[in-house]
């Protein structure tokens, strides 16, 4: 059966209002591959009707939105900015005398972005203590990354062959990565249209690929709230197709090699 217009607009408008992502016509199928697992598992005929079955119980409605939530992820995802973070950013940080660095991973998914963070300032700066804040919306996704386990597909997926010896231990069929990185991210619930979680001032935040799923007027507000999350002279680190060039000009975009990085402006 088809999705019908009434369930996807009501699918859209929840989806919009819990985390400001907008789905537009013509994403029926995203909705229905993504909600079709939950329809079976409740016994629905189809998602319609599973739709219909949530409608007014409030206390599912997370779980139809966490489904909806993009989770793509991998280790060391689009190189550059882990090449920049490693040359340039916290060299920087350290030659200003950072011995402790806060970083904020949001929308981390399964937590692959704030361990590849982790495991680069461990390998490469062994004298500095780095405290990682790991957000997500969804709480399946905080459980996988705080458990810091990952299968063999999953560790396939851009995780280069000297960290997993270093970093990991095999646990039957699946990999755990080491104490030590485990214990400098700390995995948190939040929704960026809310407060920034605590663990600031952050002296590095990677808020990558998650703005290109708002309007403008909502990319401002989530942008106008991480800086004001952020050491004035911290690093913010965007997706390669996003930019605030346009969106909030309280920000200054410096070119780094093949990436980009962006500072607050000073007095904004």
């Amino acid at each position: 059966m088809t999705l019908t217009a009434d369930t996807f607009d009501f699918v859209a408008t929840l989806v919009r209002q819990k985390s400001a992502i907008q789905l537009e016509r013509g994403k029926e199928y995203l909705v229905e591959s993504r909600l079709a697992p939950l329809a079976r598992s409740a016994g629905a005929v189809d998602v319609d009707a599973f739709v219909r079955g949530v409608r007014g119980d409030i206390t599912k409605h997370d779980l139809v939105v966490e489904a909806l939530t993009t989770n793509e992820t991998s280790w060391f995802r689009d190189i550059n900015p882990f090449t920049v973070l490693r040359t340039t950013v916290v060299p920087d940080m350290v030659g200003k005398g950072r011995r402790e660095l806060k970083i904020w991973s949001a929308a981390c998914s399964s937590g692959q972005e704030a361990y590849s963070i982790a495991m680069i300032i461990a390998d490469n700066f062994p004298g500095i203590r780095t405290q990682i804040t790991a957000t997500d919306l969804a709480e399946n996704m905080l459980a996988k990354g705080r458990s810091g386990e990952y299968s063999q597909l999953e560790i396939n997926r851009g995780l280069p062959a000297p960290m997993l010896v270093k970093h990991f231990e095999r646990t039957g069929p699946t990999f755990r990565i080491n104490q030590q990185i485990r214990n400098s991210v700390t995995f948190r619930k939040n929704n960026l249209l809310d407060q920034p979680p605590m663990g600031g001032p952050f002296d590095i935040v990677f808020l990558r690929n998650v703005l290109i799923y708002f309007d403008v007027a909502t990319k401002r507000d989530v942008l106008k709230r991480v800086r004001g999350a952020m050491a004035p002279d911290g690093y913010l680190f965007l997706g390669a197709a996003e930019t605030t060039i346009g969106v909030d000009e309280a920000w200054e975009r410096i070119q780094v090699g093949n990436s980009s990085v962006y500072k607050p402006r000073e007095g904004k």
